[in-house]
């Protein structure tokens, strides 16, 4: 009998099955950690998938509801931010704002790239850590400044240079943990701006050095208005892990307005098992959030921002139905001025990643000029191209969600409500608190059947 006879009289294999638990990244990530003996860092924010906007619809005006014509008929966008206490709150033309990101993680050239797009669509962008730079002030109309645990840049005269001021207490992406800026990305002057040492590995503070609970937070937030004589819009943003209690106790130190960050919101550099392990999707702190607002008698007096994962103006119009009065983006900021862009396919392949993929944001190298600190690869992004992207981005985003509340008959982006909404799956019906799709229930509901 040949060797042949014998193929073909065997009986069938077994045919290999991948376990779902020991998954190839996994066991990637297994190998990595063996031969290396360091956790993985990089950027971004969660990859896995949980519930997200895409998983709740709009259900159009017909006959119970009367639709709007889009070529003559207002759809409002404005918002006004910090109504609450400040003397001057901020009126923006457009309910999305730009995330904070700090100078440092993102190049020069990229902060001042923010501050022009965010400027021509009519709205605010933010510091984030390290201070304030002269691009981003001189190229903002309005910039909200970002008071962090580290203090890194922080200067009393660009409190009272900024329109208002955020106090970060934590972030979407890794609520409980500090930030990272590793010594490749501390140049000269990023040095200089945090009075650190040039390319020394920089941690910064899981909490705030002064104050431990919300009456000392009260505390730091008046000390605050006090150095501004009452001006600026207070905000506090806190990562998306007990968003009731935690609304609840920003409204009780005084904040004009709380920004909200799900486990989808993006990071310069952090632990990658923080990163996907640590928070709540960002569809389950809303309904929380407004139900706080809405107990203290104070939805709409506090405004509420939600970030992490907002992409579209249907994600916008999906925020605010659930009750934000506006939302703030970050990544997909970055992606408008060129982050990721194909066009730099293969320099991505020789730093061992591919389009869509890169997130070594912390190790300098991006061959978009957007999160680096090379002279070399910041001249690539030109900010004032780069901020014509973003407005670009930003107004669409804004086209789109008024087609949505127009459908839905209402001639104001924050009259969007619940109602509009159904979901798709039982998980974004019991997070968003609307029906599952053809039926008036959802899980937790009372009262009332299939």
């Amino acid at each position: 009998m040949t060797v042949k006879d014998n193929k073909e009289n065997a009986p069938p294999r077994t045919v290999p099955i991948q376990s779902a638990t020991f998954s190839n990244p996994i066991n990637a990530e297994i190998r990595r950690a063996a031969a290396t003996g360091i956790y993985d860092i990089r950027g971004g924010g969660a990859k896995r998938r949980v519930p997200h906007f895409d998983d709740l619809l709009f259900l159009g005006a017909s006959i119970s509801r009367y639709p709007l014509e889009g070529y003559r008929e207002r759809c409002d966008t404005k918002v006004t931010l910090g109504t609450r206490f400040a003397k001057k709150p901020i009126e923006l033309d457009i309910p999305i704002t730009i995330a904070g990101m700090s100078f440092g993680a993102l190049s020069g050239p990229a902060k001042e790239a923010l501050g022009r797009g965010a400027s021509e669509a009519g709205t605010s962008t933010t510091t984030g850590d390290g201070g304030m730079t002269p691009e981003e002030r001189g190229h903002s109309t309005k910039l909200v400044y970002q008071y962090l645990p580290s203090r890194y840049g922080m200067n009393p005269d660009d409190l009272r240079k900024a329109d208002a001021i955020e106090v970060v207490v934590g972030q979407g992406a890794k609520p409980g943990g500090g930030g990272m800026l590793l010594g490749q990305k501390i140049s000269d002057r990023v040095a200089e701006m945090r009075n650190l040492p040039k390319g020394i590995d920089q941690r910064s503070a899981c909490r705030h050095p002064d104050w431990t609970g919300p009456d000392d937070l009260e505390i730091k937030i008046l000390e605050l208005r006090e150095i501004t004589a009452w001006e600026k819009p207070i905000y506090v943003k806190v990562g998306g892990t007990r968003p009731y209690y935690d609304t609840a106790l920003a409204v009780k130190a005084g904040a004009d307005v709380v920004v909200l960050d799900g486990m989808q919101g993006g990071t310069a550099a952090t632990q990658d098992v923080f990163i996907e392990h640590v928070g709540l999707p960002t569809l389950a702190c809303i309904r929380p959030a407004v139900q706080a607002l809405q107990d203290l008698g104070v939805h709409r007096e506090v405004q509420l921002i939600v970030s992490g994962g907002i992409r579209t103006g249907a994600d916008v119009a999906k925020a605010m139905a659930l009750g934000a009065d506006a939302v703030a983006i970050g990544t997909a900021a970055l992606i408008a001025l060129g982050d990721n862009d194909p066009k730099w396919e293969a320099e991505y392949q020789k730093l061992g990643t591919t389009t869509g993929a890169y997130d070594d944001w912390h190790e300098g190298l991006d061959p978009a000029g957007i999160t680096t600190q090379d002279p070399v690869l910041q001249a690539r992004l030109d900010p004032v191209d780069a901020g014509r992207r973003l407005r670009n981005y930003l107004n669409v985003m804004t086209l789109e969600a008024q087609t949505i509340a127009r459908a839905c008959g209402h001639n104001n982006l924050h009259n969007l409500e619940p109602e509009d909404l159904c979901a798709l799956t039982m998980e974004a019906a019991a997070m968003a608190r609307v029906p599952l799709a053809g039926t008036e229930w959802w899980p937790g509901k009372t009262g009332a059947g299939f």
